[in-house]
């Protein structure tokens, strides 16, 4: 019985940290690249400059956006998080998709909800990272896919 529960439990071991390898590591210096990116309806930023620490489950992200800073921090297991934008709470949960990392917020703004919905993929070479984001607003529906390359 004992060799039983110690084969088990390397065989589980070795399924979590096989599982664990199939999760992209997000972190760097990224750089949007404005040919590739689309705005939609939206005008396009001038820049935008990502630094990223990725230490799964752990996840920050800070953005600086035409000379403005903001760091967001998340849970990739699915755990709620919460972080302010433009004064206002916003709530998130991280989940895994395969290898595409699915970030779900609601922020309330003045009183009407905003809906943020964020894919994260990157390239097989490691060195794009690509924001497919779909936001939902009382103005209506907007989707934007923001091409990152590594620094």
């Amino acid at each position: 019985m004992r060799k039983l529960m110690s084969t088990l439990f390397v065989i589980m071991a070795a399924a979590s940290a096989a599982m664990a390898a199939d999760k992209p590591d997000f972190s760097g210096d990224w750089k949007m690249d404005a040919d590739k990116s689309s705005f939609g309806q939206m005008p396009p930023p001038a820049s935008i400059l990502a630094k990223i620490d990725h230490k799964d489950p752990a996840l920050s992200i800070t953005t600086t956006q035409n000379d403005q800073t903001q760091t967001f921090k998340y849970s990739t297991d699915g755990k709620e998080t919460t972080n302010s934008m433009m004064g206002n709470d916003m709530k998130s949960k991280a989940t895994w998709e395969g290898k595409t990392l699915v970030i779900s917020s609601v922020a309330n703004m003045g009183g009407a909800d905003l809906k943020m919905d964020s894919k994260y993929s990157l390239s097989d070479d490691g060195k794009t990272l690509t924001q497919a984001l779909k936001i939902a607003a009382p103005q209506g529906e907007f989707e934007m896919t923001i091409v990152l390359v590594k620094q």
